[in-house]
């Protein structure tokens, strides 16, 4: 796809000056207008999409400082190459303090105002990129991104937002897939730290003696094959964030040294005498049952209550099906825009299969399996057959259907029929049918209140 050409706003009120300009720009495969004074340039501004402004600042109405002025309260962002009399150069500096990008003289020099106008582009650009990359990472990172309706993920939500600008340590359980990596990443996103790194290191992919190495780096010579020098994690992580992933496989000769980290702020290189400060956030993760391990002598009591400050539970998937129908949405989102996929929905009966299965994968399975259906669907529905197979085979082999759905039902027609579903199921018990469904006895309350069932 070409490059679309950029819009240069000429600003000058000598006719023979701004056409000598206009023909050396459109040489560079720039657009460009004119203005014949300031009070024009300030409403073209306001009219059009500009990337860059020459301005003059002499002009009889409104000259270049009132301009760029009010130029700059429209678009803090665009950039202005002001032009002056070598005589003048003061009032040049004058309007770089007040935001201008750069300055030429007149008579105008073709190959400098060239660079200029260059760099003043390329600056733009980046400008825009960074934007959008961090516009791109807040909604990435975004608690709102954790999805689901269940009364779990409300809370977790709530309780993240309270977390994520302290500095306390924070330990996120659960089973594999349940998306302990991305609430990592979201804490540290909103934290003040975000503009430091997060550096994550898999605790149980790194034997003993390599995870040492990769925490607190080594000396060269500490061990054979240590020829350089190198930094652990540790300390690229200083002044931002540590996720240890896996933290339940780690040795007790480890546990130790992370203990230490976490008292004194201190480590020390594998086969160094050196103490080194760092500050680092730890967030740690692990699928195990750490308390049972304490109580097992497998991990140390007080490691586990310095780890524990915030603890943060992510229940199965199987333990909120509510929160079914609003992820496979997500994903199917995603990936049929991924794959250029005209793919409308779920057919009901899809949505029934995905119901019907417990997902031992959690959420990372849920995710796999609706990437596969938008690759093998052809049509505008996701179909049973596009699932895997064991998949198919659960709903297959379920005595009872979780509810039939209709076609063009909303997810808030789901959740309806889901409640309604599970309520029968439970003889209307409404306390047993709200732990099923992952919400409190009052949520369900206040559920059945919105729908009119009360």
């Amino acid at each position: 796809m070409p490059e679309r050409k950029k819009t240069i706003l000429l600003v000058d009120d000598d006719k023979s000056h701004r056409t000598m300009l206009k023909a050396h720009l459109g040489m560079q495969q720039h657009e460009v207008i004119e203005a014949d004074d300031g009070d024009v340039a300030v409403h073209l501004v306001k009219e059009r999409e500009i990337d860059l402004i020459l301005l003059d600042l002499k002009m009889k109405r409104m000259g270049g400082m009132e301009a760029l002025d009010a130029i700059h309260e429209m678009k803090s962002q665009l950039p202005v190459i002001v032009i002056t009399a070598f005589s003048s150069i003061e009032s040049a500096v004058e309007a770089m303090k007040k935001g201008a990008f750069d300055y030429v003289t007149k008579p105008v020099d073709a190959e400098a105002l060239n660079l200029t106008v260059k760099r003043a582009l390329e600056f733009t650009d980046l400008k825009r990129e960074n934007v959008s990359l961090k516009q791109k990472l807040e909604e990435k990172f975004s608690f709102a991104n954790l999805v689901g309706s269940s009364q779990t993920m409300r809370e977790l939500g709530e309780t993240l937002a309270l977390v994520a600008p302290t500095e306390a340590t924070v330990l996120i359980t659960g089973e594999s897939g349940t998306g302990k990596e991305l609430v990592a990443e979201a804490v540290h996103h909103n934290s003040l730290r975000q503009d430091k790194p997060l550096i994550k290191v898999n605790c149980a992919a790194l034997h003993e003696n390599l995870l040492e190495s990769e925490l607190f780096g080594h000396e060269r010579g500490a061990y054979t094959g240590a020829a350089d020098q190198r930094k652990g994690r540790f300390e690229l992580a200083d002044k931002g964030t540590l996720f240890l992933d896996e933290i339940g496989d780690m040795s007790p000769t480890t546990q130790a040294k992370i203990l230490r980290v976490l008292q004194d702020g201190e480590i020390e290189r594998l086969g160094g005498t050196k103490t080194l400060k760092v500050d680092v956030r730890l967030i740690a993760a692990t699928h195990q049952d750490l308390e049972r391990m304490v109580d097992e002598g497998r991990f140390r009591r007080d490691l586990y209550f310095r780890l524990n400050v915030v603890p943060l539970h992510l229940p199965p998937l199987r333990e909120r099906p509510m929160d079914i129908p609003a992820l496979a949405e997500h994903f199917l989102d995603r990936y049929r825009e991924q794959n250029r996929k005209d793919i409308r929905n779920f057919h009901p009966e899809t949505m029934e299969t995905l119901l019907a299965y417990p997902w031992p994968g959690n959420i990372r399975e849920l995710e796999n399996a609706v990437e596969r259906a938008v690759i093998l669907c052809l049509g505008e529905q996701i179909l049973p057959k596009h699932l895997p197979h064991q998949v198919q085979q659960a709903y297959r082999d379920s005595n009872e259907r979780p509810f039939a759905i209709r076609t063009g039902l909303s997810l808030k027609d789901m959740e309806k029929e889901l409640i309604l579903s599970t309520l029968r199921q439970t003889g209307d018990n409404r306390t047993q049918a709200a732990k099923i469904l992952g919400i409190t006895r009052q949520t369900l309350q206040n559920k059945l209140r919105e729908y009119g069932l009360l």
